[in-house]
């Protein structure tokens, strides 16, 4: 991977378009906020921030999104190229470089193709706007009598002229107007099929793919040794010993942060470890409590700022009869990324240059500058894939760590990965959480009252926040950033209380979030936030009223059931009464085939089975017998399938601990905290068949 270029040399590699990055002069001289612009172009509003025509018959596109394995490399050229009415082979596209692309803040909430592919197409469109009227005065026709094939121009007469020809006839510094109306569906040439993904390539062959395959002149690599636990504090440490070590450049000792840079990399974590055996700290109890005592803590010990999400009350609702309370947990999650957090960083002539992985790489900018007291000018953040995750891991914490070593190697660039064990103490887990649900049941089974209460501590807590740095190391340093107080994202989106709202149209409900701002472990954004804790909690509690509510065939038999929460109930009373679904299940047990080793065998009836097992019989194929062939466990004896639950729920439990949800109830297993605490029950490994 080569290292970036900076803007300016990038713009002499030839004769282009655009000739600089501008910003929209609203935003220099203080006039009235214009008018809103589609997508990311609102806050970016300069046409050449957007896309460059080069001479060289290419067109480049920036974007402040990155990619991280989503594929929008791919969408947004497609989108580019069906505007321009170029080939997608011209299209080259530049992401999340804070010298080169717009600013577009965190790449989050799969909004890249809404966002900045929204702000693309109205961009391509009116920079081909542009370019066919350049065209059209340079032929000497009118513009409505050109037709554009792969980026020429083409008159009624046979004359022609390409973008790359108009490079000094067209102008796209200019503010965006959103005025020119981009394409309708139906003249997408590339939109909308499926194209041969941009990033794939280089990750399929090893190539030069990720953040750890940078490679500069002079490189050297680094890692951190970090606390034991939260809070502790660096009494003592032999830098002295781990400095004489083989390889090694440098030892960093700031406040409680320790890290190491040495020439190759197994030096650098040999010296970590050195580091790590010779440290002393000073502890204290800053751990939460674990499994129940932590939901225990969470609803009763930890300091809550309590608000209503939302309330709605109905004067003429029948009382409820019946009223059922379930608490369901979360407990703290890791990303648990496939490869560690990693980040080049170098110091030139006091300005930073760091290689990241981050999702948000002018935030990061900002909190770097800040951590360094210099100015965001002088801090350049280059996007490069690393390991990706559905929110916020590590990424951005280890690009401060890479500079803060690298501020002690005397120039040269520093890559520093964090060792697997950094990567699941430290790195920001998804939020614990507790959801208190109940409701109430009137005398035909209709949910009359609701209530959701939920506990949760911070959802988003990554870089650009207002007052402080949220950065991991630098709180650690001997002169430590202050951290923002935590906020969680407003509804409608939300945070912890993510889709805590029902969708059923109950007549009284009251939903409640208990926000938790004090965090013994740091939280930050995981995959749809509190979003499916809480919708699970909801579901499954929809699921404990179901079985509450009155039969069919009681008195509320043919009565009104506008309610929709009353029309679900019903449908999984029936579902749970389901004859073809017992008769499924039935056929499953008693005539399943079975494969292994190549071999198919019909699984016997019970009796049969019985008597085999009890004469000592194997149940192995001639393939198991075969020498050097390695034995196999008799499936039959453990099926997968071998015993209903209680009549009417379907639900299957395997000898073999495998369980699976056939029908309209889910097993018991899935209900109330047990579950919710422990992992959800898998899938038997056989798919099973199908009944018509």
């Amino acid at each position: 991977m080569k290292p970036s270029l900076s803007r300016r040399d990038f713009l002499k590699t030839g004769s282009a378009l655009v000739v600089s990055f501008s910003f929209a002069p609203e935003l220099v001289f203080g006039q009235a906020k214009p008018a809103a612009l589609p997508g990311s172009l609102n806050n970016n509003r300069m046409l050449d921030s957007w896309l460059r025509v080069d001479a060289d018959g290419t067109v480049t596109v920036f974007t402040g999104k990155i990619e991280l394995g989503q594929g929008i490399g791919t969408a947004l050229a497609q989108i580019a190229a069906d505007e321009l009415d170029v080939d997608l082979k011209r299209v080259k596209i530049v992401y999340g470089d804070t010298a080169l692309t717009p600013n577009e803040g965190q790449t989050a909430g799969s909004q890249s193709v809404e966002q900045s592919g929204t702000a693309l197409r109205f961009a391509c469109a009116e920079a081909r706007d542009i370019l066919v009227n350049a065209a059209a005065a340079r032929l000497g026709v009118a513009a409505t009598g050109l037709t554009v094939r792969d980026g020429t121009c083409v008159a009624p007469d046979g004359k022609s002229a390409a973008y790359w020809d108009l490079v000094t006839d067209a102008n796209l510094k200019r503010e965006a107007r959103a005025s020119v109306k981009p394409k309708p569906a139906s003249e997408h040439k590339w939109v909308g099929k499926s194209i041969l993904r941009r990033d794939i390539p280089k990750k399929m062959t090893g190539g030069a793919a990720y953040v750890q395959d940078v490679r500069l002149p002079g490189m050297v690599f680094g890692r951190v040794a970090r606390p034991p636990s939260p809070g502790a504090r660096l009494v003592s440490v032999d830098e002295k010993a781990v400095k004489r070590m083989p390889g090694v450049i440098a030892v960093v000792r700031d406040g409680n942060f320790l890290g190491v840079a040495a020439r190759r990399e197994e030096q650098a974590i040999n010296a970590r470890l050195a580091l790590k055996r010779s440290a002393k700290w000073k502890e204290t109890e800053s751990l939460p409590p674990s499994g129940d005592p932590l939901y225990e803590h969470l609803m009763t010990k930890a300091k809550s700022i309590d608000s209503v999400v939302n309330e709605k009350t109905s004067a003429t609702a029948p009382a409820a009869v019946k009223t059922l309370n379930a608490t369901y947990t979360r407990p703290f999650q890791v990303h648990g990324s496939i490869g560690p957090s990693c980040a080049v960083a170098q110091w030139r002539e006091g300005k930073l240059t760091v290689w990241t992985h981050s999702q948000g790489v002018f935030p990061l900018r900002g909190d770097l500058a800040q951590a360094f007291a210099i100015e965001p000018a002088n801090v350049h953040c280059i996007h490069a894939e690393g390991a990706g995750c559905y929110g916020h891991n590590g990424a951005d914490d280890v690009a401060l760590d890479a500079a803060l070593v690298a501020r002690a190697a005397g120039g040269r660039p520093v890559k520093l990965q964090w060792m697997r064990d950094d990567e699941f103490q430290w790195e920001p887990y998804g939020s614990a959480m507790v959801m208190k649900l109940s409701g109430g049941i009137d005398a035909q089974g209709n949910v009359v009252n609701w209530t959701h209460e939920v506990w949760t501590y911070p959802h988003n807590n990554r870089p650009g926040a207002s007052g402080g740095v949220n950065l991991l190391a630098s709180w650690h340093l001997e002169k430590p950033s202050k951290a923002p107080f935590p906020v969680d994202p407003p509804m409608p989106s939300g945070g912890g209380e993510r889709n805590s709202i029902p969708l059923y149209d109950f007549p009284n409900q009251k939903v409640v979030k208990h926000f938790l701002p004090e965090m013994p472990l740091r939280t930050s954004a995981l995959r749809t936030l509190g979003g499916y804790a809480n919708v699970f909690a909801l579901e499954s509690f929809i699921d404990e009223l179901a079985l509450a509510a009155p039969p069919e065939g009681s008195a509320s038999e043919g009565r009104d059931r506008s309610s929709g929460a009353t029309r679900r109930l019903a449908g999984k009373r029936q579902r749970r009464r389901n004859a073809r679904a017992r008769a499924c299940i039935r056929q499953v047990q008693e005539s399943r085939l079975l494969r292994r080793g190549g071999c198919r065998h019909r699984s016997r009836s019970r009796e049969r089975q019985g008597a085999r097992h009890a004469r000592g019989g194997g149940g192995r194929c001639r393939a198991d017998r075969q020498p050097g062939r390695r034995r196999q466990p008799d499936r039959r004896r453990h099926h997968p399938v071998d015993e209903l639950d209680a009549p009417g729920v379907g639900a299957l439990r395997s000898h073999a601990r495998l369980d699976a949800v056939v029908g309209g109830l889910p097993d018991h297993s899935f209900r109330g905290r047990a579950a919710s605490r422990g992992r959800a029950a898998r899938s038997p490994r056989r798919a099973f068949p199908r009944c018509r």
